[in-house]
């Protein structure tokens, strides 16, 4: 039956993330630090304003691009925010969470071989829909002295005639790496030099700590070079409820809402109005819960420096990324004999890409009271492989 596997997804690997979960999936009394996904449940009138929508009956398609109310408190939010204005009639379209957002623009923006520059360590998923679209990911690394932070350098370094794009995917996952502005104008001069697109993936954009986060196109002139991707699964702890949206000039937005047509339709009315809950009422609530991730955050990192575990001091999202060099296990291997010594899940920084190798994401979107039990346990760990 392999012969009927398109050669794209054949040569595609598994998700890096999933393999140590389905594993600790079988095991009791695992602290899992793996998962990306908010602990918090999704906050009151967000839910009440989800289960008044299905009371009104509002269990129909939307418009392909999103009921017209959701689309236009997106555009207010946005330009609240950071001074960026689109469009609610052609250029916001609401999608199946970010995931299909990022599936949109592959699809519509690339021809075969078009190549797309991404800064690793990433998302697992970045590499792969570039792959699935016909085009080509060029991987260029970020480094732990530079905070991750990927340079206009490098990423100039990797530009050739069939370079299409750039990707940023900042507040960061793995590394929880935010770009500082400095460096994000360094880098759209770049884009515009070469006449690039960027696509910006700033679904964490308000889990930021002690910084502002920079949003790529409400920069100078790069609000119609630059598609913007975002959602409300990670500020808003709706994971669940599968709901995204991108916004970008209305020539790329059509091509995107092409797609969309012909694959998804809609996305999920109920979600959609409680999206618009969101975007009205969440404010309070998403400093609620970015203030108890900043808590967690200073514990988890100054744990890990303490244990030896070199970390950085992430600055956005909710993942720390600290190295095991002094270890001298693989990723893979520190990975295995903490789940099976220490009932402790964490991902190998591999996964995320070749410059997460000596590294392990750590997700400290868990509660308080478990990342320190997790402590004790990697300081038995460590005082063995360290």
């Amino acid at each position: 039956m392999k012969n009927f596997i398109s050669d794209r997804v054949a040569s595609t690997p598994p998700s890096g993330i999933r393999k140590f979960f389905d594993i600790a999936a079988t095991m009791q009394d695992v602290i899992s630090l793996g998962i990306g996904e908010p602990d918090f449940v999704t906050p009151d009138p967000i839910l009440e304003a989800g289960i008044a929508s299905l009371k009104r009956g509002e269990t129909s398609y939307t418009s392909n691009s999103g009921t017209i109310e959701l689309r236009t408190a997106l555009s207010k939010h946005l330009n609240k925010l950071y001074g960026v204005q689109y469009d609610p009639n052609d250029e916001i379209i609401i999608t199946v969470g970010v995931s299909e957002a990022l599936y949109l623009v592959m699809t519509a923006i690339l021809n075969d071989g078009d190549e797309v520059i991404i800064p690793d360590p990433c998302f697992v998923s970045y590499a792969p829909e570039v792959n699935f679209a016909g085009g080509v990911p060029v991987m260029v690394p970020t480094y732990m002295k530079d905070n991750f932070e990927v340079t206009a350098e490098v990423i100039e370094a990797a530009i050739t005639p069939k370079t299409k794009a750039i990707f940023l995917g900042y507040p960061n996952n793995p590394t929880g790496a935010v770009m500082s502005r400095e460096r994000m104008l360094e880098i759209t001069a770049v884009a515009q030099q070469h006449d690039l697109l960027i696509i910006s993936d700033e679904i964490y954009d308000q889990l930021v700590y002690g910084v502002e986060h920079t949003c790529v196109p409400a920069l100078p002139e790069m609000r119609d070079r630059t598609i913007l991707l975002g959602g409300f699964s990670k500020n808003y702890a709706m994971t669940g409820w599968r709901i995204g949206y991108a916004c970008a000039a209305p020539e790329i937005l059509g091509a995107m809402r092409k797609v969309h047509q012909y694959s998804i339709m809609s996305a999920p009315t109920t979600a959609q109005a409680a999206a618009i809950a969101a975007l009205e009422q969440g404010d309070s609530h998403v400093e609620r819960m970015r203030r108890e991730y900043d808590r967690r955050r200073r514990l988890i990192v100054g744990g890990f420096n303490t244990l030896g575990m070199d970390c950085f001091e992430p600055k956005g999202a909710f993942y720390a990324f600290p190295s095991i060099v002094k270890t001298g296990m693989s990723g893979d291997e520190f990975a295995m004999k903490l789940l099976e010594e220490e009932e402790v899940a964490m991902v190998p920084g591999e996964a995320f890409g070749a410059s997460g190798a000596g590294f392990m994401r750590a997700s400290y979107a868990t509660s308080y009271e478990k990342i320190e039990e997790v402590l004790n346990r990697l300081e038995s760990f460590m005082k063995r492989h360290g």
